[in-house]
């Protein structure tokens, strides 16, 4: 199948209406260049900093703005649709009777939302790994878990374009979660991201390559890349990267969008030369 990915930029500020009017912009300038997949960054309709509970939306729950958009964008455009990170305030796989439905300490999870062409959800992914660290910026510390709880489910899901493993962000450093995502069976896997920029400069490139080329499946990573109020930087660089570990297309910074050709006969092609599948020992 010939496809095409598209990893879209933003450098979101607090207004989520005017971020939502951004990303349609991107999503459409995708689309009118062919892309198949279109994946947004994280916090790209509510940037984290900020209250995120008062932004957050109970899954699937009608009138929900983020998700109402993201359905409705998918549909549009008749992509597929990977929407960065969102706040969902319920956990997945649970309905209201449900205990433990709501999450009730003020917290979210950060869900990266997929929707096929006619706007259907297919998939929930729950930001797994959070980032709580200290880093040499403005901002100098980072605490998501004040703001979300951690998700626990590694998620792969079937779509039109070929078979997407999901995570975020800061799961980047963690390999076993890509390890786990290539058993079973991820030809793309999406990284929304919003990277410092002091981290993003030592790290990103090379963590991406090399997820691509141990996993030997296409990387289609999404930034927010630029300032975001006087402490936040992000550093941007989104870009697709295939299973031999080529970058096949990257930005700089600011909004924008990386596109580039999906090319599963390839990736096929270096599993079959180099059965590293068959070669697992310790998975």
């Amino acid at each position: 199948m010939t496809a095409k990915l598209a990893a879209v930029q933003m450098v979101s500020g607090p207004d989520v209406g005017q971020n939502l009017r951004d990303a349609a912009e991107l999503i459409a300038a995708a689309a009118s260049q062919g892309a198949g997949l279109v994946l947004l960054p994280e916090v790209f309709a509510a940037l984290e900093g900020e209250a995120m509970r008062s932004h957050g939306e109970r899954h699937g729950a009608p009138g929900s703005p983020i998700q109402e958009f993201l359905a409705q964008q998918a549909r549009r455009h008749g992509v597929v649709l990977v929407g960065g990170t969102m706040p969902i305030s319920t956990r997945p796989g649970k309905v209201e009777t449900d205990p433990d439905y709501r999450i009730e300490d003020g917290r979210v999870r950060a869900a990266s939302l997929v929707y096929d062409g006619g706007g259907e959800l297919l998939a929930r992914y729950d930001k797994i790994h959070l980032f709580d660290v200290i880093v040499e910026d403005r901002q100098a510390q980072y605490s998501e878990s004040l703001s979300y709880e951690p998700g626990a489910e590694v998620v792969c899901v079937e779509s039109a374009v070929g078979r997407i493993g999901l995570s975020v962000c800061y799961d980047l450093r963690f390999p076993e979660l890509y390890r786990r995502l290539f058993v079973l069976g991820a030809e793309i896997v999406t990284v929304p991201a919003a990277f410092t920029a002091v981290t993003g400069a030592a790290h990103w490139q090379s963590l991406l390559r090399a997820r691509a080329i141990e996993n030997q499946c296409y990387v289609v990573a999404a930034a927010q890349g630029g300032r975001h109020g006087a402490a936040r930087e992000t550093w941007g660089h989104s870009m697709i990267v295939n299973p031999w570990g080529e970058i096949l297309a990257e930005l700089g910074k600011g909004p924008g969008v990386a596109i580039a050709p999906l090319d599963l006969r390839l990736l096929r092609d270096v599993r079959r030369k180099m059965p590293i599948a068959d070669h697992l020992r310790l998975a």
